[in-house]
């Protein structure tokens, strides 16, 4: 969106009020935004993503928040004594870590989330996956081969699972409220287990199931850097397939890159990936000429 300006946000001197007609032309479409990252435990970055999603709001935009949460589960559990294990960056949860998280996710931070942007001048609820349907969840897992070994296995990660359906009706509910939803990614399987679920996936997953005309996901990584590790600002769905395979885009980039792909493959107009730790990261994505991330768009 940034990447396609209108004359009055031209330079480096824009105002607010230049800026308020472009994002009026965005008045009444959804905003999927993933907050996540070591971002979430600065207050003044918190603060700062708050004022954001209430300005969107206030402006006709309709913004709904997925949240991660992972280092402050990490530190729970560090304080508790119980060892984590990864594998393939998830976490392996047994049913006392998927308690813990809950806890975490859908408590302490799902909470304290609601409370920055009504501090902000804004109107949230705080719910997760579980709540009205929102999320089933179906159980994933991951092979691993040893080196020098043709033979895989497969791991069981415990409670983690991936979005199955989503249910959108609790959040058609709040935004015709006018209520911006905070939603935590853990989900209920069709075996009634709760499962622990990848917050950037989560968020893709929503997105896809409610036409979102944006999914941003705030993490803390700058975008998509080439191979000169310079920030590339836009993409197309060709591009993120070549540069995968020349071996560009590499790591941690490859599961995000894959859930923007899911989502706009899904009907979401365009999504993009920026770093949370810069204060007003979402407007300035949205506002300046270049933006602060990567732009992915079908094409």
């Amino acid at each position: 969106m940034s990447h396609d300006p209108t004359p009055e946000m031209m330079g480096k001197t824009e105002t607010l009020v230049e800026a308020l007609p472009y994002l009026q032309r965005y008045a009444g479409s959804i905003f999927v935004v993933k907050y996540g990252g070591h971002a979430m435990g600065n207050a003044g970055l918190a603060r700062d993503f708050a004022e954001d999603i209430v300005l969107l709001k206030a402006v006709g935009i309709l913004p709904v928040v997925v949240h991660g949460g992972g280092p402050q589960i990490g530190a729970m559990l560090d304080r508790l004594g119980i060892e984590s294990q990864f594998i393939d960056g998830l976490r392996v949860t047994c049913e006392d870590t998927a308690r813990i998280a809950e806890m975490v996710l859908a408590g302490s931070i799902n909470k304290e989330l609601v409370a920055w942007i009504a501090a902000a001048g804004g109107r949230a609820a705080g719910i997760s996956g579980k709540d009205a349907g929102l999320i089933r969840a179906r159980k994933i897992t991951r092979t691993t081969r040893d080196p020098g070994s043709a033979i895989e296995q497969v791991v069981d990660l415990g409670f983690v699972g991936e979005p199955e359906t989503v249910d959108r009706t609790i959040i058609d509910t709040l935004l015709a409220a006018g209520i911006i939803p905070v939603i935590a990614p853990v989900g209920t399987g069709s075996d009634g287990h709760t499962y622990n679920i990848n917050a950037d996936t989560m968020a893709g997953a929503i997105a896809g199931a409610l036409g979102a005309a944006r999914l941003f996901l705030l993490t803390d990584v700058a975008g998509v850097l080439d191979k000169d590790k310079a920030l590339l600002t836009d993409l197309t769905l060709g591009d993120i397939a070549t540069l995968t395979a020349d071996g560009t885009i590499t790591g941690g980039m490859i599961p995000k890159l894959e859930t923007c792909v899911t989502a706009i493959e899904a009907g979401v107009d365009a999504a993009v990936i920026l770093d949370g730790r810069i204060p007003h990261a979402l407007l300035l994505e949205i506002f300046t000429r270049r933006g602060a991330g990567t732009l992915v768009r079908k094409g």
